[in-house]
């Protein structure tokens, strides 16, 4: 089961109505027309009486799947490398030094979506962190019959795999319904396997529909379900009252490690069609631009002047990929692509994936504050793992007393350090060598900060150096005294400010003024 880290719902179970009668004759009436009102509101059908008949139809084609896997994990150095008892031990690391494995097991749920055995189900069900090399895969039917199961295919951007088990008769199955007409409120059931029970129901409603959750990537848009949902119950399916599935179970947001009523699902309009191009063999390829995008929270909107949760911030643009060719630069705000939208429930991650690559599109951006569109040629978006081989690592720590022991002028101890809540000097060649910057870096180096400053709680630290305020480079206590008067001048409540720190790319940070 995974688990979104970041509100229980509670069912309508009926649809009556309590009137307190006064005696007044227009009080009666409104109670009267409330009842009225309120009797076209609540769905006639009401709650289901039981959800037996429905489970019965269902269930057979819900199936478990365990696996075995080998896993590489980093090997111990040989404390007597380099001694006459090095070999006396065998090789901690294994053969030829190449790390150790360990074998390991995953239990999930799945389900059977045609009546010669292939089966569908989430890809960290089947590769334990991504990393699992298997060695088999078995489902069990609910009768407990086991079949040995073939791999298929597996994506990880949308985490989903298919499977293919061969019967002797046909099999049970269930069908793909349209998640795009779930509606908030909706009743819903969830049949799986949580740890390790097999055959479990359970019911709830639709608690929202394309929820983001705010772990990124390419398809962060689910079902968001009270149905109790817990470890063993991913690969499963959700279904609608009509027995379609309308979404597979994949995640949780749980402080606790089990069901908190807020539970995940991949809608059925995202799921299928990479279902389908598993299921022939074909290669899932999705759109890219290449940038680093932050939604657009409060602090950031405030630090560019406009309306929060509207559009998303380039951070950073990969050299030579399609958004730098379109000269989409750091610091634009996205908020239209191809003609959508580009908000919490759509974000620019799952537009742009949804393109076919190779396309053009028009890319609406804002960029210091003027409205312009630049158009770019999609590309095809490099697997989970490239993507994540191309980030920095973490960093080193500074040494926070690397560049010079003199305290701050008093000059440097005005209006930033009140407002901003740091204390900065010029970066000098010297001072960036020591922090590990090319000597020719220009911008400025934070001394010190004030402990109950914003910047202090969005992680600004000494040794940090600051690059531009408000998209305007700054190598003087003066610049960043300007871009601070600039921001207060204009009503803005925070300061934009790009900061790089040792070993890392260069960020942007929204600071709240004081």
């Amino acid at each position: 089961m995974r688990y979104a880290y970041g509100v229980t719902s509670a069912l309508l179970l009926a649809g009556s109505a309590l009137a307190l009668v006064t005696g007044n004759s227009a009080g009666a009436q409104v109670a009267q027309n409330d009842a009225q009102q309120m009797a076209q509101v609540v769905p006639r059908a009401g709650a289901p009486a039981s959800f037996a008949e429905l489970t019965a139809q269902l269930q057979p084609a819900v199936v478990n799947i365990s696996t075995r896997q080998r896993i590489r994990v980093q090997a111990n150095a040989n404390p007597f490398a380099g001694t006459p008892f090095e070999g006396l031990f065998g090789n901690p690391g294994g053969q030829g030094g190449g790390g150790a494995t360990r074998e390991a097991q995953s239990l999930g749920s799945g389900f059977i979506i045609s009546p010669d055995g292939y089966v569908v189900t989430n890809n960290h069900v089947i590769t334990a962190d991504g990393q699992g090399e298997i060695e088999s895969i078995t489902v069990t039917m609910p009768d407990g019959t086991d079949y040995p199961a073939k791999l298929i295919g597996r994506d990880a951007a949308s985490d989903l795999a298919v499977l293919k088990i061969s019967g002797s008769k046909p099999l049970p199955f269930v069908r793909f319904g349209n998640s795009q007409q779930a509606r908030v409120g909706d009743w819903v059931i969830a049949i799986g396997n949580p740890f390790g029970l097999g055959g479990t129901v359970t019911s709830g409603i639709i608690s929202a529909v394309y929820r983001n959750t705010g772990q990124g990537g390419a398809y962060d848009r689910f079902l968001q379900t009270d149905a109790a949902i817990n470890r063993g119950n991913s690969g499963g399916p959700m279904f609608d009252m009509k027995g379609n599935v309308i979404g597979i179970n994949n995640a949780i947001f749980s402080p606790t490690g089990g069901s908190v009523g807020i539970g995940f699902a991949i809608p059925a309009e995202i799921a299928s069609p990479i279902i389908d191009k598993l299921r022939a063999g074909q290669a899932i390829e999705r759109g890219y631009l290449g940038v680093g995008i932050q939604p657009l929270n409060e602090d950031l909107a405030a630090s560019l002047g406009l309306p929060k949760n509207r559009g998303e911030f380039v951070g950073t643009v990969e050299p030579g990929q399609p958004a730098a060719r379109a000269g989409i630069q750091a610091g634009d705000v996205v908020v239209k692509v191809d003609g959508k939208d580009v908000t919490r429930e759509q974000t620019l991650s799952f537009i742009v994936a949804n393109e076919a690559p190779g396309s053009r599109i028009p890319v609406e951006l804002i960029r210091d504050g003027r409205r312009m569109t630049v158009t770019a040629t999609v590309g095809k978006r490099p697997s989970e793992e490239e993507i994540a081989a191309s980030n920095f690592g973490n960093p080193d720590q500074p040494d926070g007393d690397q560049f010079g022991q003199q305290k701050p002028q008093p000059s440097q101890q005005g209006l930033v350090e009140k407002a901003a809540g740091v204390v900065v000097q010029s970066l000098t060649p010297t001072i960036a060598r020591q922090l590990g910057f090319p000597e020719s870096t220009a911008g400025l180096v934070i001394s010190a900060v004030d402990a109950s400053s914003d910047a202090a709680a969005k992680g600004l630290r000494r040794g940090d150096v600051i690059l531009s305020a408000n998209n305007r480079p700054v190598t003087s206590s003066a610049d960043l005294e300007a871009a601070i008067k600039s921001a207060q001048g204009g009503n803005r409540g925070a300061l934009l400010l790009r900061v790089q720190r040792r070993g890392q790319s260069a960020t942007y940070v929204p600071v709240r003024l004081r």
